[in-house]
Formats: structure tokens, C-alpha cells, sequence
């Protein structure tokens, strides 16, 4: 053999055992990965199930129905315990989900208890639609002008609970019920010129203000009810609707950088202040700001909802989503402790946010979860490596937001709002269906 030859053959050789070499590394490393997964799973389910232990019997109200709102950080009952319309479905939605997905939490009666309080209590046999909050006995609690006004938000989380319900335990009436709730809000609240729904209502469903605003935090969460009923009851004319909201929130609602524009008009302007002195856009930094929670949830929506429709594949809706996390990357999540900030504001001619409120509340941060490991699997070698901010987050979840004496979340990560040790770990914004879901989720990808 000539010297030339064998060169040739001992080059192929050690680029052989290079490729060799780099294929071991590479199955090490996802040996690791796998590993790591699995070990989070774990983590993530013991995490869920203090939580359902902690909330579930505790909030069942056994003598009225329906669920109990107020509870102290140590998890003492507190005297007002009036009844919010999004607290109730939610729990009503948490606990068919779980009853579905585990059937080992027999939660039957509570859902069923829950189901039979808003049925009875909640929903307005003379106009329709569900009342926006009653005693704890049940009784309709009027606004400060002593009118029962109603929501379109609050509406569309009836629709979500009793949807989920209405799966877990096969009960037509909450499948009716549900129907008659899209109905009114379709008779009532829809936009027939511009399309969508409008927000406030008053008691019968009607628009109420000069230019009824329309609000994407109302939008994504009816295009979430509307694929939860769908999935149980697939009606063209629900069909139809779900499309309508799909391509609000995918095509108007979300803008090209990734981020919610948050309210409008009726024509579907956007609400904006940023050409306004920065003493005018802090006056009215609730209507018009950037959320970047809101920002990565939608991620999520948008797939689930494309999923219902059919469209799981469709590549536009996974780039727009996978916009919007990188978005909430970029300019909205700590890179040294890991969350996500509340709020923040482009001001007039600046590329990057300004983050203007750094606290991270609780819900935000478990919605962050889901999206982020969603993106790991569709975009295992994007470079902003979503694997290891999802590992991230759950780090900072485990650090400062899970109360590991009391239990429960806290309302807000301590890094930021020590205060938030005291605050009371349920209320009418705080229940527990964001970080449910999101655990859920995290665990079925995660396996």
C-alpha cells in the first residue's frame, strides 16, 4: 500500500472517529436533556398536587354552593365571601380538568357543586347572560349606580367552565347552558360591522358607553372559550365565530414586533398614546401599554386554538407565536433571576421596551412555562435556547413564588414584592386555573 494511500485511509479514519465523537456527545447530551426532563416532571407533579390539596376541599362553599373567594396567606377563611363570575368558572374549570385528566381526584361533586350554584345563582333567567358577582348565598349584587351590568370577559368564562364541564360529566344541562351563554353574548354583545364582541354590557347585553371600547384581554380569553366549546360541541356557526376571534387576535390584536396592542375602538383602532407627552401616556398607562404575560399566554391560545380548528400545522400561526415569545424574551424577562416583568411601554422613537413596573406577578409567570417548552420542542436549535429558559423559570417559580411553609403560590415573586409573603394567597383575581393549566401542560410535554 503507498504511503499516499494510507494517509488518504487514516484521514477517513479520524474524520470517522470525529463524527463518531460528535454523535456520542450529542446522544450524551440528549440522554442528559431527557434526563432532566423527566426529573422536572416529577418536580412539577408533586408541585400540582400541593396545590389541589391546599385549594380542594378548602374552597368548597358546603353550605351555599359554588366556591369560597377569600383566603389570608396562611390560608385562613376570611369574612367576605361575596361571588365573583370569573372566580367561579374558573374552579369550575380547574376541577373538570383535572377530574378528565387524573381520574384519580374524584372531583365530581365538587364540579357538580359549582355547576348547580351558577346555573341557579348566577345566570339571569330574565335577560340572560351571568351576573357579575352575588352574595356568597347568591344573591346579584348591583354596581355603585345600582345596575346589574354585566361583562363580556366574565360571560366567556361561564362558557369556558361549563364547556370543560360538560366533558367531565356528560350533564346536557351544562352543555345548554352553555349554548344559551354564546347565544346572548352572539345576539347581544357581537359587533355586526367591525366583528368581535364588545366588553361592558348592560343587564339585557347591550353595549353601554359613548364608544364602547373592545380590549384584548376580553378577546383572548373568548377565543379561548370559544375553542373549549367547540372541542364539545363542533357547531358551524361556533365554527365561525372561532375564526372570526382567531384572526382578530393572530392578524389585528397582535402586532409585527409580538406584542398586544391592549384596547380600540369599534372600528378596531388602535387606542394609543405614545405620540403624547410622557406625562399623558403615564395618566393612561392602563389603556395602553405592553404586558408581556398577556404577550407569551397568547402563544399558547393561538396554537390550542388552531389545534381546535385543525390548523396545528399551519406555519404562519407557530411563527406568530414564536414571535411573541421571543418578543417577551427579549424585552420583557430577567436574565439573571429568570420572570417575566409586568409592564412596560415603547416611548416615541425607541426600539426596545422600557420595562416600567418589574414586579412579576404569579400568573404571569406559570403562563410563561407551557410557551417556552412549546418553542424548546418546535425550535430545539433556535439560539435563544428555550429549553434552558423554561428550566430557568421553573427555578425561579420554585425560588420565589411557591410558598413552601403555607403553601400555594404567592401573588408575586419576592425578588421584587417581598411584600407579597402577606398578601392573601386567594381572591377574586386569584384562583388557581392559570398555574393548573400551566402545570398540566407542562407535565403532559414534558413526558
Amino acid at each position: 500500500m503507498s504511503l499516499r494511500l494510507l494517509k488518504c485511509d487514516w484521514v477517513k479514519l479520524s474524520l470517522l472517529c470525529s463524527v463518531l465523537g460528535l454523535m456520542f456527545i450529542g446522544c450524551e447530551q440528549a440522554d442528559e436533556e431527557s434526563d432532566l426532563r423527566l426529573e422536572i416532571a416529577d418536580e412539577v407533579s408533586e408541585a400540582l398536587d400541593n396545590k389541589l390539596d391546599i385549594w380542594y376541599p378548602r374552597v368548597i362553599d358546603q353550605e351555599y354552593g359554588g366556591y369560597l373567594t377569600n383566603f389570608g396567606y396562611d390560608w385562613e377563611q376570611e369574612e367576605n365571601q361575596d361571588k365573583f363570575i370569573v372566580t367561579q368558572t374558573r374552579h369550575l374549570w380547574t376541577l373538570s380538568k383535572v377530574g378528565t385528566n387524573f381520574p384519580e381526584r374524584d372531583y365530581m361533586e365538587y364540579a357538580n357543586r359549582g355547576f348547580q350554584f351558577l346555573r341557579d345563582h348566577m345566570w339571569d333567567e330574565q335577560y340572560g347572560g351571568f351576573y357579575q358577582t352575588v352574595s356568597r348565598e347568591g344573591e346579584p349584587i348591583p354596581n355603585q349606580d345600582g345596575e346589574f351590568n354585566k361583562t363580556l370577559y366574565g360571560n366567556v368564562f361561564a362558557i369556558y367552565g361549563l364547556a370543560s364541564y360538560y366533558e367531565y360529566s356528560q350533564n346536557p344541562e351544562a352543555l345548554e347552558l352553555a349554548q344559551m351563554a354564546f347565544n346572548w353574548l352572539d345576539d347581544n354583545a357581537r359587533d355586526p360591522v367591525h366583528e368581535g364582541y364588545f366588553q361592558n354590557l348592560d343587564r339585557g347585553g347591550t353595549p353601554v358607553g359613548e364608544n364602547p371600547l373592545k380590549d384584548y384581554n376580553s378577546g383572548i380569553h373568548t377565543l379561548e372559550a370559544f375553542y373549549e366549546l367547540y372541542t364539545v360541541w363542533p357547531d358551524d356557526h361556533l365554527r365561525d365565530r372561532l375564526e372570526e376571534m382567531f384572526f382578530i387576535i393572530r392578524d389585528v390584536v397582535t402586532t409585527d414586533q409580538g406584542y398586544l396592542n391592549l384596547y380600540f375602538e369599534a372600528d378596531w383602532t388602535h387606542v394609543s398614546y405614545r405620540d403624547s407627552t410622557e406625562e399623558v401616556i403615564m395618566a393612561n398607562l392602563n389603556r395602553d401599554h405592553v404586558t408581556p404575560g398577556h404577550d407569551i399566554e397568547t402563544a399558547y391560545l393561538l396554537y390550542e386554538a388552531a389545534h381546535a380548528l385543525g390548523w396545528q400545522d399551519d406555519e404562519t400561526t407557530i411563527q406568530i407565536a414564536k414571535r411573541m415569545v421571543d418578543h417577551t424574551l427579549d424585552h420583557g424577562w430577567d436574565s439573571e433571576a429568570g420572570g417575566i416583568y409586568d409592564v412596560g411601554y415603547y416611548f416615541q422613537g425607541d426600539d426596545h421596551m422600557s420595562v416600567i413596573r418589574d414586579t412579576k406577578t404569579w400568573w404571569a409567570q406559570a403562563e410563561a412555562l407551557n410557551p417556552l417548552l412549546m418553542m424548546a420542542d418546535y425550535f430545539p436549535d433556535d439560539p435563544r435556547n428555550y429549553f434552558d429558559k423554561f428550566v430557568m423559570q421553573w427555578e425561579y417559580i420554585k425560588e420565589y413564588l411557591i410558598d413552601h411553609e403555607h403553601g400555594g403560590w404567592f401573588t408575586s415573586g419576592l425578588d421584587k414584592n417581598p411584600d407579597a409573603r402577606s398578601a392573601r394567597k386567594s381572591q377574586q383575581w386569584k384562583g388557581n386555573y392559570h398555574t393548573v393549566r400551566s402545570m398540566m401542560e407542562v407535565i403532559h410535554r414534558l413526558e
